[in-house]
Formats: structure tokens, sequence, C-alpha cells
């Protein structure tokens, strides 16, 4: 709620802020004056007295405020939400490639949206919404609403929102973990379609909101490599740079996963698009795995890494380094002279030019020469909040590279 409470910042501090960013940390403030309550909106002053904007402020957090506006007399009521939120579809209905590609897509991605810690995906006719912020607690419901109207005029009726709140970083705001249904029950499995391919998402069990949303054009770049070639797709999860390899016509595709599940829900897929002759899906550790193919001699036209973060914190950047150069280099050595190595990260921490230069030792390790087909980012969806001086680091995450293994004789 609102409330008169002034945030004043010490001298010097406030960069990310006034660079463009949505953070203020708890070692840049100086004072607070006014009584408030834990998620309160309160104005941010710089240290001369200048006011830079209003912010949920919570003291539980090492993010001690999130800016929602850079206007300070602006009030964050309904009618500021409902534009918010009207803003981020709008955007959406312009930069995603064609109409098809709004049936799965986030529709809102926090701090990139000026909405900051929550984001909205939308799986088919069901919304799924993730809540990390205990500011933005109060608004979930009503950004859900404003959400169902904006759509519903265009023709797009929610049948179910189930919420995802389930992640660990819920701790560090002071906030329990809260998974289940905002309003009625229904039928938490989906189909979805993207890139021609189908997919059955449960959005109550599969991982973060249920899909990862994120890859979708970097998937739809590798159905342009995968054609006619034998593949090997790493960390399949659902099976979904596999299913577009095969449903561009590879010729054999592979994909490994550590989870089960994962691999059940993949083959599950492949059924589902008649791709079962051949795409196909087994249960290993990819670490375990790489290493064993190579020493059967097994090689592929394309290999695709998508690993999960292994860069979570600025502490694990070392280690983190080390656990990208060593899959890469596995992942190297199984590719054909003149095939095609995919490889990614899902971390902010990992900027584009560490990936670049961990892959390009990881290559030297290994002998082997790569070319640069293209680099990519998250899709349009998750859109890159640019600051005066760089990106937004919490909006910029994906990185994406596609290389071929040059065979010069």
């Amino acid at each position: 709620m609102e409330n008169h409470t002034i945030v004043t910042l010490k001298k010097g501090e406030g960069r990310t802020i006034k660079a463009g960013g949505a953070w203020i940390f708890d070692n840049e403030i100086d004072t607070i004056t006014g009584k408030f309550t834990n998620g309160d909106i309160v104005v941010v002053h710089d240290f001369d007295g200048y006011p830079m904007g209003r912010g949920f402020i919570n003291q539980n957090s090492k993010i001690r405020i999130r800016m929602m506006t850079r206007k300070p007399d602006q009030l964050i009521d309904d009618d500021f939400l409902r534009m918010r939120v009207h803003n981020a579809w709008d955007y959406r209905k312009q930069v995603m490639a064609c109409s098809p590609d709004l049936n799965c897509c986030r529709v809102i991605f926090g701090e990139a949206d000026f909405l900051p810690g929550i984001t909205v995906d939308k799986y088919a006719d069901v919304l799924v919404v993730e809540c990390l912020a205990l500011g933005m607690e109060q608004f979930k419901e009503k950004i859900v609403g404003f959400l169902k109207e904006v759509l519903a005029a265009d023709g797009i009726n929610i049948r179910g929102v189930y919420e995802r709140s389930d992640a660990n970083e819920r701790k560090k705001e002071g906030l329990p973990k809260v998974k289940g249904f905002i309003g009625e029950e229904f039928d938490t499995n989906v189909e979805i379609v993207e890139n021609g391919v189908h997919y059955m998402v449960d959005v109550v069990n599969g991982q973060k909101t249920g899909f990862f949303l994120d890859q979708k054009y970097n998937r739809l770049a590798m159905q342009r490599i995968c054609k006619g070639k034998k593949v090997l797709d790493c960390f399949t999860h659902m099976g979904t740079f596999a299913l577009n390899a095969g449903i561009a016509g590879a010729k054999e595709v592979t994909g490994l996963d550590i989870s089960e599940y994962a691999v059940k829900q993949a083959t599950e897929n492949a059924m589902r698009n008649n791709l079962s002759d051949t795409v196909k899906f087994r249960c290993a550790n990819v670490l375990d795995e790489l290493p064993r193919l190579a020493a059967e001699g097994e090689k592929y036209d394309v290999v695709i890494l998508d690993p999960p973060a292994f860069m979570k914190s600025r502490e694990a950047t070392k280690n983190a380094i080390k656990g990208y150069r060593e899959i890469n280099m596995k992942g190297l050595k199984l590719v054909k002279d003149g095939g095609y190595l995919a490889t990614c990260s899902c971390s902010h921490f990992m900027t584009q030019e560490l990936l670049a230069k961990t892959v390009k030792e990881a290559a030297k390790a290994v002998h082997k020469r790569l070319r640069q087909v293209e680099f990519r980012t998250q899709g349009p969806d998750h859109p890159i909040l640019w600051a005066n001086s760089a990106n937004v680091p919490e909006s910029y995450y994906l990185k994406f590279f596609i290389f071929q293994v040059v065979d010069e004789k």
C-alpha cells in the first residue's frame, strides 16, 4: 500500500537505478523517514533530496527496494496496474513472429515489463503465475484479473490460473513457497503448439512454470540446421530441441536427461508428434554419458548443449566456468568435422563474453576449430531491458551460440 515514507540514498550510491535498473540494495540506503510495513510503496530520494520514483520496500531482502515507477507523483493504483498489463500484452502482439506464437508465450516478465518480481506465462488458455517479491503479493491477483480482461478483449478466454511461486528465492523475501490454483480448479495438463511441435505441459509438476518458453526461436533456428542430420540433444528436458530437430526432418535424434520424469514426458511428446521412429530419449547423466559415447566412437552431425544454470551466484563463478568448459569439451569431441555445436547458458552471471571465452578454451583443449554461425538470446517475449551503461542483468540471462566445427581439409 501507499504511504509517505521517504527513503534517502547514500551519496554516490544508487548507481543501478540511475543507470536504468530496478533494484536498490540494502547497503545503498542512508535514511528511512516515516513508518511503513514491509511491502509498502515508498518514495525514493537521492542523497540531495532529488526524487527518483516509487517502489516497494522489504527489509527482509538484500534487494531492499524494487522500483515500480520513475515518476515520484504517480500512484500505484488499479489504473497504473491496468496500464502496465495492457502495455505488456500490446508489446507481445507486436514482436512475436506470428499470431500462433501467442499460443504460448511469456506475457509479463517482471522488471522488463516494469512489474518487478512477477512473471506470467500463457499456455494456450491457461496462465501460470510466479511471484518472487513480497511487495508484489498485494498486486498479484489484480494483475491476473486485468490480464484476463485484456486477453478477453482480443477474444482469448482464459479457463484457469495456476500459481507456481515455489522457488527458493521466496525465502530471501521472507515469503513461504506457494503452489496452487488462483480461482477455480481446472485440468492442469495443457496442450500447446510451438514451432509446429505439440507438447503436453504439466503446469503443476513441470520445471519453473511448466515449460521453458525462452528458447522458442532458438529451437526454430536449429530446425534449419538439423534436417537430414544425426542429432544429440543433451539436457533435453521435455525433448524440445530434439523434437524441433525431428519435425525438421532429422535422420536420427537422441535426447538425454537425468530425470526419468522428463524422459517420460519427452517420449510421450515424440509419440504426440508421430516422431517415435526417429526421435528417441533415454535417462542418463550427461556428464557421464558423453565420455562413454566418445569412447564407443560415436559421432554426431549436431550436438546441442542446454544445461541448467551452473552459475547461480557471483561466488560460484569459478566452479561454474569449469563446468561449462568441461561440458563443451565433452560435447565437441562428439561433433563430426563440418558438424555443428549449439551451446548456451541460462545464468545472467555468465556474460556473452565469458561464455564465448569458455567455449573458445574448450575448443582449444580438444583441438577443434570453430566458426560462429550465430549468437542468439532469449525470445522477445522475455525482453532485455537496457540501462544507460549496460543491460539490466536481472532481465538478460540467456546466451545461445551456434558454431560449426570447421574441417579445413
